[in-house]
């Protein structure tokens, strides 16, 4: 299952008009990247939730018969929380073990490895952990010697950690797990699934799949982050290239394009217009002439104006940026 049905609130004005699982990373919906990964793994029955702009998701990811899998949607009229959108999804899980990923994750942690670590410990819930050396702004996981999970701390002050392996939203199930979910009634996996479960000493588990890629693209920062990880090569998603010029973009002569950077297509890049990396200009973006552009995420059909100055910032879908306008470590976008 794919948890989508937030308000995407944290990724305001940007989500305004496009709903987090529709957020570009390099060219294509976080969604379509994480159907993908599913996929790789064998995953071909995926579950989603929608509610916040529903109408867009499933336009844009249809049945998922071009991604090789069967999409089921569940239309939540009221959000029920991360837990209680998946105890409406009851039947759809009822014949073994399945995983849960959070819309806005970006990764290569691997299935595989989580779920047979899953099943060697008869586990009713499995998190995936990654290591950060900066805790602060996770859910930090504590665990005994065999990976047994003893303890959570929720984005503790620096010294204060007790483990350096956080949760990364991605949670292996057998479907024992719905006896601790009750149906109708908002409920959440972190204040409300995960301790019942301590409280029970239920066999209840941290995977450690430090070294994994993982990125929560939720955030403005986490975001750029993750973006810029893929343009310049440390992480590899399949079927997206990471970086260079579509083939049916266009760069005019006279035009400076430096770095790591990512052009997608349609994209018009105007003579004497500066690009400098890592940075990404959607599809059907234009550049116009003597605008400059660093360390930038340009959604597609935006327009960056003629001397425009645009630096450490993301432009939103169709947005247009004046002429002479200077955006320095900025969010906008069309509300």
């Amino acid at each position: 299952m794919i948890l989508a049905g937030g308000l995407s609130t944290r990724l305001y004005p940007l989500t305004k008009q496009v709903p987090k699982p529709l957020v570009p990373v390099a060219g294509e919906p976080n969604a379509v990247h994480l159907i993908r990964y599913l996929e790789s793994y064998g995953f071909d029955e995926i579950a989603i939730n929608v509610h916040y702009l529903a109408d867009a998701i499933t336009r844009a990811l249809g049945d998922g018969s071009r991604f090789g899998v069967r999409l089921t949607y569940l239309h939540e009229e009221e959000l029920l929380g991360s837990a209680g959108a998946l105890k409406q999804l009851e039947a759809f899980f009822c014949d073994g073990p399945f995983v849960v990923v959070g819309c806005d994750d970006l990764t290569d942690l691997p299935l595989d490895k989580l779920f047979a670590f899953h099943a060697e410990n008869k586990a009713i819930a499995t998190i995936g952990l990654v290591e950060r050396a900066e805790v602060a702004h996770y859910g930090v996981v504590v665990t005994d010697e065999h990976g047994r999970i003893t303890g959570f701390q929720e984005k503790p002050p620096a010294g204060t950690e007790r483990s350096k392996l956080v949760n990364t939203g991605i949670y292996a199930f057998t479907p024992g797990i719905f006896t601790h979910i009750p149906p109708a009634t908002f409920y959440d996996f972190g204040k409300q699934v995960f301790p019942s479960l301590q409280a029970a000493d239920a066999a209840f588990y941290g995977f450690d799949a430090r070294g994994a890629f993982w990125c929560d693209i939720g955030t403005p920062d986490e975001y750029r982050r993750a973006s810029f990880d893929v343009v310049n090569g440390a992480f590899r998603i399949a079927h997206t290239h990471a970086g260079g010029i579509h083939a049916t973009a266009r760069v005019e002569l006279g035009a400076n394009v430096r770095g790591n950077v990512w052009i997608g297509a349609g994209a018009v890049v105007e003579s004497e217009a500066s690009i400098t990396g890592p940075s990404v200009i959607g599809e059907g973006v234009i550049v116009r002439s003597k605008a400059a552009i660093t360390r930038s995420i340009i959604w597609e059909n935006a327009r960056i104006g003629t001397g425009a100055t645009v630096r450490d910032a993301i432009v939103g879908i169709g947005y247009a940026v004046a002429d002479g306008a200077q955006l320095d470590g900025t969010v906008v976008a069309n509300e």
